[in-house]
């Protein structure tokens, strides 16, 4: 709530108390959401405001009215049905041009930023009423990164959506989030998991070796020229990939139009409604 009856709905986010507690991970995570607030595109939710008062640390973002992509996949799913290739196309360049927009970001004297998201994963993005994907918690990643070290339990579900060279510990760049903007295409193309295991070893080995199939070996229908741009942003060597989501992006876009946001968001609330 504003002055003269301004109103708006927003998100917030805010850190566990044992965490606030925290001077290094304050300053990290402080530090992060600031490079956040400088990405601003349509499709990345935007950070409004980073509030830091005694005890208390917490994120003001956009609302977005609608639900997380690994939602939708799983309310497919049950349904018996998969995400139609065009839908699925819409939402992947969105997420990939909202991807581009971070790692090309500069600050207001024109120096980059070198922003990598490093979670890209169908929990962070969401997809509104409106058809329009944004990519979620840019900048929080590192502080993420943190907890998956410092805390077992959580490893064991994101490490599933981390690049080979994060796991491997190598020096990442924008590439890797191209690879788990690979993963996950792959499984909103196929409704399924892409690297998964109980047990977290499994899943290292799994993203390091495991053959990859094609989308369309599980989803009849797909496009080879689709599984080949699937495939090539899920090499394992950076080089190999596409060297930047744009032209993911513009590749997808070239042999999979996308549906219209008027189309995804009538799919959204089909759904979700």
């Amino acid at each position: 709530l504003g002055q003269v009856g301004f109103a708006r709905v927003v998100a917030v986010k805010r850190l566990h108390s044992h965490l606030a507690r925290d001077p290094e991970f304050v300053a990290m995570f402080l530090d992060e959401a600031r490079l956040a607030a400088g990405v601003r595109h349509p499709n990345v939710v935007a950070t409004l405001d980073v509030v830091a008062v005694t005890g208390e640390l917490f994120l003001v973002m956009e609302y977005v009215e609608g639900d997380s992509l690994s939602h939708l996949i799983r309310f497919t799913r049950r349904a018996g049905e998969f995400i139609a290739p065009p839908i699925a196309g819409s939402i992947i360049c969105n997420m990939l041009y909202g991807l581009h927009a971070a790692h090309v970001a500069s600050d207001d004297r024109g120096s980059p930023l070198q922003i990598v998201h490093r979670d890209v994963s169908p929990q962070n993005i969401l997809i509104g009423i409106d058809g329009i994907t944004r990519v979620a918690d840019f900048g929080v990643a590192k502080a993420s990164r943190r907890l998956l070290e410092t805390e077992a339990g959580r490893m064991k579900g994101k490490i599933s959506y981390m690049a080979p060279e994060s796991v491997r510990g190598d020096v990442i760049d924008h590439r890797a989030d191209v690879f788990c903007a690979g993963t996950s295409a792959w499984e909103a193309l196929t409704g399924r998991h892409l690297f998964r295991a109980e047990d977290p070893g499994r899943v290292i080995v799994k993203l390091l070796e495991m053959p990859i199939e094609p989308p369309s070996s599980l989803v009849p229908g797909i496009p080879p020229e689709v599984d080949a741009i699937v495939l090539k942003a899920l090499e394992r060597d950076p080089d190999k990939r596409f060297q930047t989501a744009r032209e993911m992006a513009i590749a997808l876009e070239d042999v999979l139009p996308p549906a219209l946001p008027r189309k995804v968001g009538e799919w959204v609330l089909r759904h979700v409604g």
